[in-house]
């Protein structure tokens, strides 16, 4: 399969108005893309834009508010895209959200909701803008998982369960649009330094004291810029890998789990433990946060390279 070539494509991405999202459009504006951005986040989205328009005042950018957890909506929004965007060469899923509290801490509505955004939106939206990729010659499609998708913490049962299926969704789009000329990465951030602990749900049953001394430990963790993950992604969808593992606290979880894939957990435990971090709170690496600046996605472009893993 030939390299992707962004330039002058429709791009669509999800969750574009903070962390990753905002860094990915960044990222594909350089490129010579052109952008259609959803996010629930309608004024951190304009913002967003707005930065786009000052540093490329002629790329062509569509902007869809829409909350992903409304399947109604979200059919509504993929209907208009399609019809204004018959053809789209990159569909990037990168919107996420997060859950803190054990199975039993948290309400099956509470569940279902983590499950709706990280899971059934990125089928129906893939399943939707499907033929507009296929009438693209050299499309790809990207899904981001996250580390959780590689390895299943104990506080991480609804947020590694949409994450688990993306993967295994990905994976089998990735066999079955081979013979379409389609591209397919999944992909698994590590540690992104991003709100998303701080803009997590937190269960009806959690302890609000206990996690909250949990999240602050555990976003000590979250170190590696949204920039750096997004040159890291756009460089794995120009050499057409079909996986990109971010960052040594995705690669070194991921090799323990294929050494040790039953016992994994009580070493992740004590490690994290020792690190100062509490295992129970469910705040995890995820795409949903404000990106770094520009600087900071210039220099994550002199080294995102070195951390792109292509699937085994």
């Amino acid at each position: 399969m030939r390299s992707f070539d962004f330039t002058a494509g429709t791009a669509v991405l999800t969750g574009a108005a903070s962390g990753i999202g905002a860094a990915l459009a960044h990222g594909l504006a350089r490129r010579g893309s052109h952008l259609v951005l959803l996010d629930r986040d309608a004024a951190r989205l304009d913002g967003v834009v707005a930065d786009l328009g000052a540093a490329h005042p002629d790329l062509p950018i569509d902007t869809h508010v829409v909350d992903l957890a409304d399947a109604a909506t979200t059919a509504r929004t993929a209907a208009e895209i399609r019809e204004r965007h018959p053809r789209i060469r990159l569909l990037i899923n990168n919107a996420g959200v997060a859950l803190g509290g054990r199975f039993d801490q948290v309400t099956l509505e509470e569940f279902s909701w983590v499950v709706d955004i990280n899971f059934r939106a990125v089928v129906q939206l893939t399943h939707q803008l499907l033929p507009a990729l296929k009438a693209e010659p050299g499309a790809h499609l990207v899904n981001v998982s996250s580390l959780f998708g590689l390895i299943a913490p104990a506080g991480q049962a609804a947020y590694s369960a949409s994450k688990f299926a993306v993967r295994g969704f990905t994976e089998a789009l990735r066999h079955e649009l081979a013979d379409d000329g389609i591209g397919v990465t999944c992909v698994h951030p590590g540690g992104i330094n991003t709100r998303i602990a701080a803009n997590a749900r937190v269960g009806s049953g959690v302890d609000i004291q206990e996690y909250e001394q949990g999240r602050r430990r555990f976003e000590k963790l979250l170190t590696i810029p949204p920039a750096t993950a997004a040159e890291v992604i756009l460089r794995a969808v120009a050499r057409r890998r079909g996986r990109a593992l971010i960052g040594w606290s995705a690669k070194l979880p991921d090799l323990l789990a294929r050494v040790t894939p039953a016992s994994y957990g009580r070493i992740l435990a004590l490690g994290v433990n020792r690190g100062g971090a509490s295992a129970r709170p469910s705040a995890s690496p995820s795409p949903t946060s404000p990106a770094s600046g520009v600087p900071a996605q210039r220099r994550a472009e002199q080294s995102a390279g070195e951390n792109v893993r292509e699937a085994t």
